[in-house]
């Protein structure tokens, strides 16, 4: 095995440091593979080139296992975007807010709707915040709690989801940085037995339902409230904050009623199908990563037809239209297609420079295992909050804090569920993060409003989540998220009873 020395660090670091200065992720991906494929060829740059397209990127792309997630992933994104032109999403969430008579109801059918929009991150808030705006108006709420509660309910949803694009995503790093370390677990598995310690995405989640509860705000969220009512009052009527006159989903297609049965009956075929054919497999031959891939394949194309046939039907649009809106589906998901190639192909070179065994003999002892999940979740977080991307954070830390954290016998399901809540923390509070600004489109609230206060909570959530998986290297347990919950509450209480005020009316 040829050593590299400190040389093995340069990949890593450079990816990271292009990522905080450029903030552009694709890049970062490229100057660590170029680097790390420099090294290789003992800084011959033709050689490196060679290599770099040769034994790294061209090696991903033709790789059986590598082709079925990204097929998934195309398919996937036309499916969503069938289900978001159809106007079936904005049907179930109009069909909730008809049950709204009071503020309480009003931000809890946000949150519900919210959880309900699993399907796609980006798309939650461009879906369920015009349709509330004027309740939240109605209840005089400022659009600052209404941004707060669609960015909470977009990312931290769909990262648990297994069988969306998210989860295809996770186990395809999953997979490569098992590869990488000789770990032959399946990725589905691993996938689920993360989830419990997916600390950050299930406080997040559980916030919204407690300042509820609580009925009162604090901090820049408590002034926003304060300026809102204060405008109403100097006005005699709500303001509208204008962000963007862009309409927020291209191609949405006029919608004549509210048939909510576009939005269920094609959820419902992909979850039937999805539940049956797993279980099939679990009976008969055992569940494997080509199995899931093929289920998802499956499912998503049977939900995206019965899509297609209610469009036809209650919308007029013939095969030919849904099948240009599916492709404009597929096309989207284009960029992180890109970056997954780029991801595995940083992972090769990381195991080609001997990165994590270089890592972890600089390491030795001197670091305790318990405390590698705390370190991850942190560094996750800066990079996310710098790049304002949790795909391209766990693209470039999954494939370094993977082989690090089993060299130094970390538990792989904690390292694994540190990068992600690490990853989505940092995307939650960045300026410049897509599902950050959407919200606030959504809302129709000044974006740096809506980071400023949406960071007073999240920040809150995100310290409890560090000290839970402080907890967890300790004790690798399930039973850490309940206790952290218990947390999360008893300080939320603290802070509004010392900070807070109740969110009035008038």
């Amino acid at each position: 095995m040829d050593d590299y020395g400190i040389l093995s660090l340069v990949p890593a670091l450079l990816t990271i440091a292009v990522a905080f200065y450029s903030k552009n992720v694709l890049l970062a991906l490229v100057s660590g593979i170029l680097s790390g494929s420099l090294i290789l060829a003992s800084f011959n740059p033709f050689s490196a080139m060679q290599i770099a397209i040769e034994n790294q990127v061209l090696k991903e792309v033709v790789n059986g296992t590598q082709i079925q997630v990204i097929l998934v992933i195309f398919i996937i994104g036309g499916f969503v975007k069938l289900l978001e032109v159809s106007g079936g999403a904005g049907a179930f969430a109009r069909k909730t807010s008809s049950i709204v008579t009071s503020r309480f109801k009003a931000q809890v059918i946000v949150w519900l709707s919210g959880l309900g929009i699993f399907f796609t991150d980006s798309g939650n808030s461009l879906i369920i915040g015009p349709l509330y705006r004027s309740v939240f108006d109605e209840f005089k709420i400022c659009r600052e709690k209404l941004a707060y509660i669609l960015d909470t309910t977009s990312s931290p949803i769909s990262i648990l989801i297994p069988f969306i694009s998210w989860g295809a995503y996770i186990m395809s790093l999953i997979d490569k940085s098992y590869a990488e370390i000789g770990l032959t677990e399946d990725s589905f598995a691993v996938l689920i037995k993360v989830i419990p310690y997916q600390f950050y995405a299930f406080l997040a989640l559980a916030t919204v339902p407690i300042i509820i509860f609580l009925g009162k705000d604090y901090g820049p969220m408590k002034q926003a409230q304060a300026n809102y009512l204060a405008t109403i009052a100097a006005d005699n009527s709500a303001p509208i904050k204008e962000v963007s006159e862009e309409k927020p989903i291209e191609d949405e297609v006029e919608i004549a009623d509210d048939r909510i049965g576009i939005f269920l009956y094609p959820l419902g075929v992909m979850i039937v199908l999805i539940g049956g054919l797993i279980t099939w497999h679990a009976t008969h031959d055992g569940i494997t990563g080509v199995h899931i891939r093929s289920t998802m394949i499956i499912a998503y194309l049977s939900a995206s037809l019965t899509c297609a046939e209610m469009m036809r039907r209650y919308r007029s649009m013939s095969y030919t239209q849904s099948l240009a809106v599916f492709i404009k589906g597929v096309e989207s998901m284009a960029y992180i297609s890109i970056v997954l190639v780029l991801a595995w192909s940083l992972g090769s070179v990381n195991a080609d420079v001997h990165t994590a065994d270089y890592i972890a003999g600089l390491i030795g002892d001197s670091l305790p295992a318990m405390y590698f999940p705390m370190i991850v979740f942190v560094l996750g977080a800066i990079i996310s909050l710098s790049t304002g991307s949790s795909y391209g954070t766990f693209a470039i830390l999954m494939t370094i804090a993977v082989p690090v954290g089993f060299d130094l016998g970390a538990s792989m399901y904690l390292t694994i569920a540190a990068v992600l809540s690490g990853g989505l923390f940092g995307d939650h509070v960045s300026p410049i993060s897509d599902t950050t600004v959407l919200a606030s489109v959504g809302a129709q609230c000044p974006h740096l409003d809506h980071v400023a206060t949406q960071a007073a909570y999240a920040g809150v959530t995100g310290l409890v989540a560090l000290i839970a998986y402080g907890m967890a290297g300790a004790y690798e347990t399930p039973m850490v998220l309940p206790v952290a919950l218990v947390m999360l509450f008893v300080m939320m209480y603290s802070l509004m009873r010392v900070f807070g005020e109740p969110s009035k009316s008038t």
